[in-house]
C-alpha cells in the first residue's frame, strides 16, 4: 500500500527536487559572478541572508529524494522528515542570530517574514508531518509536498530579493583597480 501511495508523487518530488538542485547550481552562478566585484557585503551578512536561500533549495531536494527513495514502509521517510524539520528550525535560530549580528544591513519587515517566519514555519510543519505520519497518519503527504513547494519558492523569492537588492543599491560595481574585460 505505502508503494502505491509514494509512488503517486514521483512526479511531484522529481519536478520539485529537480528545481531545487538547478536553482542551486544558479544561485553558485550568481556568486561567481559577482565575486570579483568590490564591496559585496560581509560574510556575515552572506550568511544571514545568502546561504539560507541555497540551503532552502537543498532542503526542498532532500526532501525530493527522501520522498522518492523506495521505502519498505512509510516510517523511514516518516522520521526523516521529522528529523529535517528540527534540524531546520534549528537552522532558522542560526538564521536569526546572523541576521542580529551582522551591521550591514537593516533588515526590514518583509525580510524577517521571508527569511525567518515562512521557513519556521515550514520546518515546523514538516516536523509535524513527519511526527504525525510516523504515527500513521498517511495523509501528511499532502503537508510534506506542500512544505517542499513552499521551501522551493521562498528560495525563489529570497534569491530574487538578493539580485534586485545588488542590482539596486549598486553593491558589486567593478572595483576600480581591476581592468574590464
Amino acid at each position: 500500500m505505502h508503494e502505491a501511495v509514494l509512488s503517486a508523487w514521483e512526479s511531484f518530488y522529481v519536478i520539485v527536487g529537480s528545481s531545487g538542485g538547478a536553482l542551486i547550481g544558479l544561485q553558485f552562478v550568481v556568486i561567481t559572478l559577482i565575486a570579483d566585484r568590490k564591496d559585496l557585503g560581509s560574510p556575515g551578512t552572506l550568511s544571514a541572508f545568502g546561504t539560507p536561500t541555497v540551503v532552502h533549495f537543498a532542503a526542498a531536494l532532500t526532501i525530493s529524494a527522501i520522498m522518492s527513495a523506495p521505502w519498505p514502509s512509510l516510517r523511514g521517510p516518516a522520521l526523516l522528515m521529522a528529523l529535517c524539520g528540527f534540524a531546520g528550525l534549528i537552522y532558522v535560530a542560526v538564521v536569526m542570530r546572523r541576521a542580529r549580528r551582522q551591521t550591514e544591513y537593516k533588515p526590514v519587515i518583509e525580510d524577517w517574514i521571508w527569511y525567518l517566519i515562512f521557513p519556521a514555519v515550514s520546518y515546523g510543519a514538516l516536523l509535524i508531518a513527519g511526527v504525525m505520519m510516523a504515527r500513521g497518519r498517511a495523509a501528511m503527504l499532502y503537508e510534506i509536498a506542500a512544505v517542499a513547494l513552499a521551501l522551493l519558492l521562498i528560495g525563489v523569492h529570497n534569491a530574487w530579493d538578493t539580485v534586485t537588492h545588488i542590482a539596486i543599491t549598486g553593491i558589486g560595481k567593478s572595483a576600480p583597480d581591476r581592468p574590464q574585460a
